[in-house]
């Protein structure tokens, strides 16, 4: 199968460091190119793959000092997308709604893959103007801003197997790992760690739009012994990060769409401690794979619980649920659907 993925271009795909959505497509990216398929990635021309790269601009958006309108790239990919439509069975897109106006006029069958939050009150608009538009949620309770769009399946994220796994080292601290911002409430993280008695090592990107809260809320918490922010970690670090964790925190306080972190823990056999909100009821067994949790007394109470979870069972679940060979078949099946009843070309009513 003849397949465009559609990447952003804020970083690389996949990124150097921080970076959910990009990280997720080079999975699928590389997954669907052993499975034998002809894969092209529209993304930056600092991205390294398999498939065929089609670089959209230079380098990742992120790191171009110079740039002052992330829209315009943008702008440029889905034209080039929509201009080279038919040389593709289908294309997938990871942009949110930019491309619909667009592709929706082609006949070429595309799919989105929705990676954000839709509990804005300003995307309603959006999405009911283009209601037939195949959408692909990454858990269901995605879905529940939006229950009347066109939703045609949900696709949770993968890691490839062999990515992260168990380093032997004993358990010492707690771990936060992501991004330091208001709804992610590291804040609450330190709380819990300091009443649990754990230190607490936080792998963290500071975005700009976050350095006032950073500044005004997290840094003062920071004491560089019990709480220890050591910055922005890659793939390569993760698993010794999170192998040494008696437990990964994930107190957030906001309708979590997917959580890449939590697999990233489930793939190092580590337990997660999250709060119940978004996507955390389907992503963690509770009991089996972490704790689902409602405050920050229930969160150490589930600290003090940790020693009853089997890493080697947490491991085996992640094998089971979340991995990116498991994520490619869902999607490729997917796309034999859409390519299967490839609607016709639109008429021209004059």
């Amino acid at each position: 199968m003849r397949i465009a993925q559609i990447a952003p271009l804020t970083e690389a795909v996949p990124p150097k460091l921080y970076g959910g959505t990009e990280r997720v497509v080079s999975f699928l990216t590389e997954e669907l190119v052993a499975m034998g398929h002809d894969v092209t990635l529209f993304a930056s021309g600092d991205s390294v793959t398999s498939a065929r790269l089609e670089a959209m601009h230079p380098t990742a958006l992120r790191f171009d000092r110079g740039l002052r309108d992330i829209i315009a790239p943008h702008m440029r990919m889905v034209e080039q997308v929509a201009r080279r439509a038919d040389e593709f069975d289908v294309l997938h897109c990871h942009l949110d709604y930019w491309p619909f106006s667009v592709l929706s006029r082609g006949t070429t069958p595309f799919l989105t893959t929705l990676h954000g939050r839709l509990d804005l009150p300003e995307l309603v608009s959006i999405y009911q103007c283009f209601d037939d538009v195949p959408l692909i949620s990454i858990s269901d309770a995605q879905r529940r801003p939006l229950p009347e769009v066109n939703f045609v399946g949900t696709v949770y994220h993968g890691l490839p197997a062999d990515l992260l796994r168990p380093r032997p080292v004993k358990p010492g601290y707690l771990a936060f790992l992501g991004r330091i911002c208001p709804e992610k409430c590291p804040d609450r993280a330190i709380r819990i760690a300091q009443r649990c008695g754990l230190p607490l090592k936080m792998a963290a990107k500071v975005d700009r739009v976050d350095l006032a809260y950073h500044e005004a809320v997290v840094r003062p918490l920071i004491d560089g012994v019990q709480t220890e922010h050591i910055g922005e970690i890659s793939d390569d670090e993760k698993a010794d990060f999170l192998s040494g964790a008696v437990a990964l925190l994930l107190p957030i306080d906001w309708p979590e769409p997917f959580g890449l972190v939590m697999i990233e823990a489930m793939a190092c056999g580590i337990p997660v401690i999250a709060y119940r909100v978004g996507s955390v009821p389907e992503i963690i067994e509770d009991g089996v794979t972490g704790f689902i949790v409602d405050s920050e007394d229930a969160a150490c109470a589930a600290v003090a619980r940790v020693g009853e979870l089997s890493r080697e069972r947490i491991r085996a679940r992640f094998e089971e649920r979340f991995t990116a060979e498991r994520m490619a078949e869902d999607y490729v099946a997917l796309y034999r659907r859409f390519v299967a009843k490839a609607r016709p070309a639109l008429r021209v009513v004059t």
